[in-house]
C-alpha cells in the first residue's frame, strides 16, 4: 500500500484497541461475500467507519463520485479515508476511457481495494452525465471503459449494473452486456435484480416499482459459472442473504443496512464463520466516540457523523429518544460528543 496523508497509521487512536498492531488491510481478507451498497449522499467516510466497527469483514463502498470531478475537484475530499475501512471500494461514475482509466490511479495510489464502475444508477442527471444505468445500451464502450481502468491499475475493476433498462430488457441484451464487458476483463458484476426505467420514475422509484427478479441473476450466474455474480436489491435481512447465496457468489446490501445498521452485527459470524461474539450497540458507540473527537478538532460538525447512527437501535426501548435527542441537538453550534452520551441515556431506561 502506497503511503499518504489520508491514512491514519495502524496505531491510530481512532482505531479500535484489537487493531492497533495490525492494518485492517491486512486483518480483514477483501471478498463479495457480504458487502454494502455504494448509497449517494449516505455512504461518505464517517458512514463507512461507523459501520466497520459492526463488521470486521462486509466490503464498503464509497458514494459514487465522477470522473470529472476527481479530475477537477478536491480529489483529497473524494478519496480520504480511514484505514480499517478496508475492505473498501471506490465507486465512479464516467463514460470516457482516458478519464476513467486516470481517475483509477487516483484511486488505486489511495490504496483502494477495488474500483467499481457504476452502470445502474437511473436518475437524469447521471444520464445527462452519460454514465449510470443509460451504459447498459451500450455494452461496446463499457468494455471500452473497464479496458482501460484495468490497464491502468491492479486492483480489481468492477461493474454494478441493472438487468435491463426500459425496452431493453430481454435476458439476451443482459447476457449480451456482461459477455461484451467480460471480454474486457471484467470477472465480476454486482447485478440489482430490477431493471431500471430512464424516464418515467424517479431514483427512488426505480429502487421499489420494478419487480425483483433474482431468477434473472441466478441464469446469468448458471450461464456464466466463470464470473463472480453478485445480487443486489431488496435485501432486508440475513436470511434473505443466506438464501441468496445458494444461487450466486454474494450480496450486496443497500438501505437497510443504513436504516438498520445493527443488521451487521450478526454478519461475521454468520457469513464469514468470525468466532468473535458481536460488539453491542453501546459499545459501538463507545468506540465511535474517539473517532468523534478527533473529527470535531478538524472542523467537522457532529450532526454530519450523527446522522448515520440514527438507526443503531431501531426496536430497541428507547429508540425514539435516541433518535430525538441526536436530531435536535447534534446540529448545534458547538455540539460535541457530550450529546451522543446524553441520547445513549435514553436507550437504558
Amino acid at each position: 500500500m502506497k503511503n499518504h496523508k489520508a491514512y491514519m497509521g495502524p496505531n491510530s487512536p481512532l482505531l479500535p484497541k484489537d487493531n492497533r498492531m495490525n492494518t485492517a488491510k491486512t486483518l480483514n481478507k477483501y471478498s463479495h461475500l457480504f458487502s454494502i451498497a455504494p448509497m449517494l449522499d449516505w455512504t461518505d467516510r464517517h458512514c463507512r467507519y461507523f459501520h466497520r466497527l459492526i463488521s470486521q469483514h462486509a466490503l464498503l463502498y464509497t458514494e459514487m463520485v465522477t470522473s470529472g470531478a476527481l479530475m477537477h475537484g478536491d480529489k483529497h475530499r473524494f478519496l480520504q479515508f480511514n484505514v480499517i475501512e478496508h475492505p473498501v471500494a471506490f465507486q465512479l461514475g464516467g463514460s470516457h476511457p482516458e478519464d476513467l482509466a486516470i481517475c483509477a490511479r487516483m484511486i488505486e495510489d489511495y490504496g483502494y481495494d477495488e474500483v467499481n464502475l457504476n452502470v445502474g444508477c437511473p436518475s437524469d442527471r447521471v444520464q445527462n452525465g452519460r454514465f449510470g444505468a443509460c451504459l447498459m445500451a451500450e455494452p461496446g464502450l463499457v468494455a471500452e471503459c473497464v479496458a482501460a481502468m484495468r490497464h491502468a491499475v491492479s486492483i480489481p475493476v468492477t461493474v454494478k449494473s441493472r438487468i435491463g433498462i426500459d425496452q431493453h430488457d430481454s435476458y439476451e441484451e443482459l447476457a449480451n452486456f456482461i459477455s461484451t464487458v467480460a471480454s474486457a476483463g471484467c470477472s465480476t458484476f454486482i447485478v440489482h435484480a430490477r431493471k431500471a426505467w430512464l424516464s418515467g420514475l424517479s431514483p427512488k422509484q426505480n429502487r421499489e416499482v420494478p419487480p425483483l427478479r433474482y431468477d434473472i441473476v441466478y441464469q446469468i450466474k448458471n450461464d456464466f459459472p466463470e464470473l463472480e455474480i453478485i445480487v443486489n436489491g431488496g435485501i432486508k435481512s440475513l436470511e434473505l442473504a443466506e438464501d441468496l447465496m445458494k444461487q450466486v457468489d454474494g450480496v450486496m446490501v443497500g438501505r437497510e443496512a443504513y436504516q438498520n445498521p445493527y443488521l451487521l452485527a450478526d454478519v461475521d459470524s454468520r457469513l464469514f464463520a468470525d468466532s468473535r461474539a458481536p460488539l453491542s450497540r453501546e459499545k459501538i458507540v463507545s468506540l465511535l466516540v474517539p473517532y468523534i473527537q478527533e473529527q470535531l478538532k478538524t472542523g467537522v460538525r457532529l450532526n454530519t457523523i450523527s446522522r448515520h447512527i440514527l438507526g443503531l437501535f431501531n426496536a430497541v426501548s428507547g429508540a425514539k429518544g435516541w433518535r430525538r435527542h441526536l436530531g435536535e441537538h447534534a446540529c448545534m453550534s458547538g455540539a460535541d460528543e457530550k450529546v451522543i452520551w446524553e441520547a445513549l441515556k435514553f436507550t437504558a431506561q
